[in-house]
């Protein structure tokens, strides 16, 4: 903001700077804002201030990224699930301001889905006959949980599926949000069905 205001200031110094005298005496004309070498110090700053900031904020910003796998121990019965994790790959932490799902179950209607929280996308599914804990679970973010930037790709875990809830839903995506340690925010959207269906080929307990 403060570099726009200052080249501003430029635009209208400039523009002054090429009227005659005459009119320099005229309202507004007469109105000297900065004198140029004033003004150039101060862009000069202001753009060393900006571009600094920008790589910084480069340097410590997230890179969120999703990991998936046929694996046991994430339901009852030890049985195998798609289960889904997200993985902060930046060296800073993340911290969580929002935490969406959308889900489709098999034959629902795409267009009409929409973005709810956990508790809301719990309640959908087990409408639909899954049940929590055998055939899904689904883990629930608050604002301010930290994504710790590992870069060792780590993952937290988002939600453990079973293949019956493969077979029942259509969709599902996560929609997260964070705040970096700048103030920036950053969004991911996760499918977490994405190559379920493919994987699943192979023999599953």
């Amino acid at each position: 903001m403060l570099l726009g205001l200052l080249l501003l200031i430029l635009v209208w110094e400039a523009i002054r700077a090429n009227m005659t005298g005459a009119a320099r005496t005229e309202w507004p004309w007469r109105l000297q804002l900065l004198d140029m070498e004033a003004l150039g110090s101060l862009l000069a700053v202001a753009a060393g201030a900006v571009l600094a900031r920008a790589q910084y904020a480069r340097t410590v910003r997230p890179y969120l990224g999703w990991r998936a796998a046929w694996v046991k121990g994430d339901l009852r019965g030890d049985v195998r699930a798609w289960r889904v994790g997200i993985v902060n790959g930046g060296q800073h932490i993340a911290a969580i301001e929002s935490w969406e799902c959308q889900v489709v179950v098999k034959g629902g209607d795409p267009a009409g889905a929409r973005w709810a929280d956990i508790d809301d996308a719990v309640t959908e599914l087990t409408a639909a006959g899954l049940v929590v804990a055998e055939d899904f679970q689904l883990v629930k973010f608050g604002p301010g949980f930290p994504l710790v930037g590992t870069g060792s790709h780590e993952t937290v875990l988002v939600g453990a599926f079973s293949k019956r809830f493969v077979e029942k839903v259509e969709s599902l995506f996560v929609r997260v949000r964070v705040t970096d340690v700048v103030g920036d925010s950053h969004e991911r959207i996760g499918d977490c069905m994405k190559g379920a269906r493919a994987i699943a080929q192979a023999p599953l307990d």
